[in-house]
């Protein structure tokens, strides 16, 4: 957060994608110069899988003898791609990124992709500043002091009032991301397409939406004192 009360995002990591160059020239320095036009297709790794890291995604790894063996018998053919040649084509080896913290630095989203496919780092910025002023309503209210005069505790609920509006349905942040990721619209959340998309069976989700897994972590100790988990 600025000193403008203005919130900034800073974006830490690289996606391990086909848009990363680096990482391109990585896959491609891993294999022959014979592979470099079936290694990425479709912007895929062998056509298929869109991370170019990660975890699990044993077809893409383990040698071709024991993919025929293992998995041919319980997934079928599909088990080996097309151009199989010199695995393993995958790794889960992680990118390390150092971020020195200062008091500006309020908190950190951890996302998958399926989040980050809908909405910008910016937006979802917005979103958890928005949601961290608007979860102190789910506090009762408190008086500042013991003496305080009729008025002051008139404008204090008058001013409560107009900013429960802002109040989120979600006391989690990460909850209230996924909802605006789902059902957002450019006029709020639209609650029937939330619903909609949230109803749908997994082989046909995927045509709209992927898997998404959220995590929020504040830094901000005094929104932490106000609003424990």
């Amino acid at each position: 957060m600025t000193e403008e009360n203005r919130w900034i995002s800073k974006k830490i990591t690289k996606e391990h994608n086909t848009e990363n160059l680096a990482e391109l020239k990585r896959i491609w320095s891993e294999h022959p110069e014979s592979e470099r036009r079936t290694i990425i297709r479709r912007d895929r790794l062998l056509g298929e899988l869109a991370p170019l890291r990660s975890l699990g995604d044993f077809r893409y790894k383990w040698p071709a003898d024991i993919l025929s063996k293992v998995a041919e018998p319980v997934i079928g053919s599909r088990a080996i791609p097309a151009n199989y040649y010199t695995p393993p084509y995958l790794t889960a080896k992680p990118d390390i990124y150092y971020h020195r913290l200062t008091a500006k630095d309020k908190f950190l989203i951890i996302a998958s992709d399926g989040l980050w496919d809908t909405m910008s780092a910016v937006e979802a910025v917005r979103l958890v500043g928005e949601h961290m002023k608007g979860k102190v309503f789910f506090n009762p209210l408190k008086l500042p002091q013991k003496n305080i005069q009729l008025g002051d505790v008139n404008e204090l609920l008058l001013h409560r009032k107009e900013s429960l509006k802002s109040k989120p349905k979600d006391r989690n942040a990460a909850t209230h991301l996924i909802r605006h990721a789902i059902g957002g619209t450019e006029y709020g959340i639209d609650h029937s397409r939330l619903a909609h998309l949230l109803s749908l069976s997994s082989d046909v989700s995927r045509m709209f939406r992927d898997d998404m897994t959220v995590t929020v972590i504040y830094f901000d100790s005094e929104y932490l004192r106000q609003c424990p988990a």
